[in-house]
């Protein structure tokens, strides 16, 4: 007979049922679940000096709940946004029960209580031009793996993937004759992203002969490129550069450095924030406007085109502008 009040039981359902049945959520948002709970479950055993499969539902008290977060934070040294993506975590498996156990309800509802805590918004790193051309450069394109690792970091800059994006490109998702590729996002969202053509030649020739269900980037054993082997990649040619590029002190780069450097850039070519969200594959717009408060080439063209302007406006009150449409364009 099954333990409506086991943790165990609904964590299993949660996991299998919810997460990768229901909402068919993607490999990286499971295996952020899952981490949550890895931590989480001994944590709250300790605590309740009890075996973790001995665990109820309700020994994972709002008190508890706290007393992780602070835990996450000050001994694993874990920062606001990574304390905010454990806690969103427990709250989509504190409303899961919630909705499924009438009995777990004022749990869901104390669990569900327990406050995302508020970061300071730093400003968004990213590439000048001259600092992704070096970049670019970096590889010794005389090996294959130079060659790769160039095609590899045009491909970054030209789509704005993120790393994960980029280590499950396969060669079918290129579309040779529209000059596209298809990358499959957060939550399995897919989208289309135009490459350049002198993206295409590089791939091209990385892909060869292999077959259309082949990953498209792999490492030196042969095997599909990991995140980890990204991050790893740009932070050795960030590292070699540093020397020779000044500009590159204090700049912590990463592949998702590169991709805020994609946005910035195309904003700074005049491109629309809407497209711009559509490129990079945001939900909201609201995610993409970051950019647009970011970047200081941009505000000083608006302040320069304020500057050219007339600041000066009619006198007199709103009886003197009979004419409503008229007085709106004027604006």
């Amino acid at each position: 007979m099954t333990d409506e009040t086991s943790a165990g039981h609904w964590i299993r359902r949660f996991l299998m049922e919810y997460a990768a049945s229901e909402r068919n959520l993607s490999a990286n948002t499971c295996a952020s679940y899952r981490d949550m709970l890895v931590l989480l479950l001994p944590y709250v055993a300790k605590r309740k000096g009890v075996a973790v499969d001995a665990l109820s539902v309700t020994d994972l008290s709002a008190e508890l709940v706290r007393s992780f977060l602070v835990y996450i934070e000050q001994e694993r040294e874990c920062c606001t946004a990574t304390r905010n993506q454990r806690l969103a975590s427990i709250h989509a498996l504190a409303r899961f029960i919630g909705e499924h156990s009438p009995q777990h309800i004022e749990w869901c509802t104390q669990i569900r209580m327990v406050p995302i805590k508020k970061s300071i918004t730093v400003s968004l790193t990213y590439l000048e031009k001259s600092e992704v051309d070096s970049l670019l450069a970096a590889p010794d394109q005389s090996s294959s793996q130079g060659r790769r690792d160039h095609a590899l970091l045009l491909f970054l800059y030209n789509s704005g993937a993120r790393a994960s994006e980029a280590t499950s490109v396969r060669i079918g998702d290129i579309d040779w004759h529209s000059k596209s590729v298809r990358i499959t996002g957060k939550g399995n969202k897919q989208r289309r992203c135009p490459l350049w053509a002198t993206t295409l030649k590089q791939l091209r020739h990385l892909a060869g002969q292999r077959p259309a269900e082949a990953n498209l980037f792999l490492n030196c054993r042969g095997e599909p490129l990991t995140r980890y082997g990204i991050h790893t990649l740009v932070e050795r040619y960030i590292t070699k550069l540093r020397a020779s590029v000044p500009s590159l002190h204090g700049k912590q780069v990463s592949p998702h450095v590169i991709r805020h450097t994609t946005a910035s850039h195309l904003l700074q070519a005049g491109v629309d924030i809407n497209t711009i969200r559509a490129w990079l594959g945001h939900v909201s717009l609201d995610t993409t406007n970051i950019y647009a408060e970011t970047d200081l080439a941009t505000k000083k063209r608006a302040l320069e085109t304020l500057a050219r302007g007339s600041t000066r406006r009619a006198i007199g009150g709103w009886s003197r502008q009979p004419d409503v449409m008229a007085f709106l364009r004027a604006l």
